[in-house]
């Protein structure tokens, strides 16, 4: 019994600084920007030898690419955690709305999951599958919608991600642009939808 504990504990202990690593990178992405990271930098946040780090992450973008699925994994959860209206179109308007409030909480995550700020990084499959699953989300309001199609999924994604990127990048902390998501998304649906809901 007791050598079947060990291993556990030996996991949990590996994980727990797993943790403290990504939670290290986080912080110094925030305050100093991602392509500031460093493995150096980051090994001494945490207290450990450069070397000791790559016992956890192979390589910086290893860091990446678990910070990756970490912010694709809490945004799966606060849209599961959701509370969709019965009506499918004020579903979408309370879907979108998560949405931009989660990148506009935090820039510097929603530049590692939404832009392609770090040269040279691509997320791994697994990471990948993650973003996946939360495209999908948006898929399957969309449908519920009375969206049905590709090139208007593409449409939705663009104009939500239009909207945000000007936000962003012109007056970060306010709302000029994504105050206006509602409007969007009803001339959206006039466009798109099959049966041409009316806005809400």
């Amino acid at each position: 019994m007791k050598g079947a504990t060990r291993p556990d504990r030996r996991h949990r202990r590996h994980e727990a600084t797993r943790r403290e690593i990504l939670d290290a990178a986080w912080s110094i992405a925030r305050e100093e920007g991602l392509t500031a990271l460093s493995m150096r930098h980051l090994a001494r946040a945490v207290g450990m030898e450069a070397q000791s780090l790559y016992t956890y992450f192979p390589s910086k973008h290893a860091i990446y690419d678990a910070m990756f699925a970490d912010g694709n994994a809490h945004l799966l959860g606060l849209q599961s955690s959701l509370e969709l209206d019965a009506d499918p179109v004020v579903a979408l308007h309370q879907a979108a709305h998560q949405f931009v409030e989660f990148c506009t909480s935090d820039p510097t995550r929603y530049q590692l999951l939404f832009q392609r700020t770090v040269p040279g990084f691509e997320p791994s499959s697994e990471s990948y599958a993650l973003a996946r699953k939360v495209l999908d989300f948006a898929s399957e309001r969309l449908a519920a919608a009375g969206v049905a199609d590709q090139t208007a999924l593409d449409l939705y994604t663009a104009l939500v991600s239009g909207l945000l990127n000007q936000q962003m990048s012109n007056e970060p902390g306010g709302d000029r642009w994504i105050r206006h998501l509602d409007r969007a998304l009803d001339m959206y649906l006039r466009e798109t939808t099959t049966d041409r809901h009316e806005p809400t």
